[in-house]
């Protein structure tokens, strides 16, 4: 007598999870990257995550960092002291899963270094410390060139203190080197969070939380699909900024680019705020939720005249993203005017990131 056939719901079920697997091989270990025009490319969107970046570093160099002690180092300080000075060669450091608390910090003459976590949920670098230098607060500092990391949250939970001194300076992360790129990370503060200090800077699917100026600085940097959070201040009346960027001058390059990603969370807050005569930000085709004011900028604590500010949005989509109160010298961008400025030529990242979408 004829075996009874599979039941349908059996055989369905073992064909999703076939089909599923084959989806995870093909996306993990493609070889091509697509960039942000190749929207009509075939075939599935490549992933960036670990595997793909490690392929695409190429190195088999490996230091364990195990908080319990199954590594090489305990320590992630540790670990980086161990790379040799001048350095020329990509090197992984791995971070196993674990809350690390130490204040961590890549010297300007170890380049090279790829901090692999086991993902931002999973791997963290946490101190608690406010000061009246923004630098010396952070949890994390790297101040090499041609840096990534992967899969990794950067905290810095000093208590919010009184408003206007240094106790509000609690950076997460000190970003003061060229051709630095963090994939899938996250940084919590409550004011800045994230200290963009110079150097071209790439930020892929990233976490970034606080309430004030917590993206600022000089670099010339993109956020790709990143989440933004905010946190009301309830301390001061005036409304908090996501980004304070401080371009300086035409000649400078500077500027702060975020392209697709969400801004959401609790209380009202601006899109930016100048920090310099010609600060850059462009917000494009980025979800914005009713937690940005309607004004959406501000020149708060400049007081010079905003013909040179650039403070833009294109193609923006949201109950925040709502133009019509917008400040007078804010800009809605045209498609031509956005186009190189969303490429990740404007970080002129085809030269120097592993990977990019």
């Amino acid at each position: 007598m004829p075996s009874s056939p599979r039941p349908p719901s059996t055989f369905h079920r073992v064909m999703h999870i076939a089909f599923a697997a084959i989806l995870v091989i093909v996306t993990c270990f493609s070889g091509h990257v697509y960039s942000i025009d190749d929207a009509e490319a075939p075939g599935p969107p490549t992933v960036i995550d670990s595997p793909l970046l490690t392929s695409k570093i190429q190195t088999n160099r490996t230091i364990k960092v195990d908080i319990n002690g199954d590594g090489d180092f305990t320590s992630v300080q540790e670990a980086i002291d161990a790379v040799p000075p001048g350095n020329g060669e990509w090197i992984i450091i791995h971070v196993r899963k674990g809350v690390y608390r130490e204040k961590v910090h890549i010297p300007e003459d170890k380049p090279y270094i790829f901090l692999r976590g086991n993902g931002k949920g999973k791997t963290a670098i946490v101190w608690s410390q406010s000061s009246a230098n923004n630098r010396a607060s952070a949890t994390f500092s790297v101040e090499a060139p041609h840096f990534v990391a992967f899969g990794i949250s950067f905290k810095n939970e000093a208590p919010t203190g009184v408003a206007f001194t240094s106790q509000n300076q609690s950076v997460a992360a000190f970003v003061g080197a060229d051709m630095n790129a963090f994939y899938h990370c996250a940084f919590y503060s409550t004011h800045n969070t994230l200290f963009d200090y110079k150097g071209r800077h790439f930020y892929h699917n990233c976490y970034i939380q606080g309430s004030i100026d917590f993206i600022f600085g000089r670099g010339r940097s993109m956020f790709h699909n990143c989440e933004i959070f905010v946190i009301a201040d309830k301390r001061v009346k005036i409304l908090g900024s996501i980004v304070a960027q401080n371009r300086e001058s035409e000649e400078d390059n500077s500027g702060f680019v975020f392209v697709k990603g969400k801004v959401y969370g609790i209380g009202d807050v601006y899109l930016g705020r100048a920090k310099g005569p010609f600060s850059r930000v462009l917000f494009a085709k980025t979800y914005l939720s009713k937690t940005i004011t309607p004004h959406g900028w501000t020149n708060w604590s400049y007081a010079g005249s905003t013909d040179n500010l650039f403070q833009a949005e294109y193609k923006c989509h949201g109950p925040g993203a709502d133009t019509f109160n917008r400040v007078p010298w804010s800009k809605q961008l045209t498609e031509q005017e956005a186009e190189h400025m969303m490429s990740v030529d404007f970080v002129d990242g085809k030269n120097w990131l592993p990977a990019w979408l």
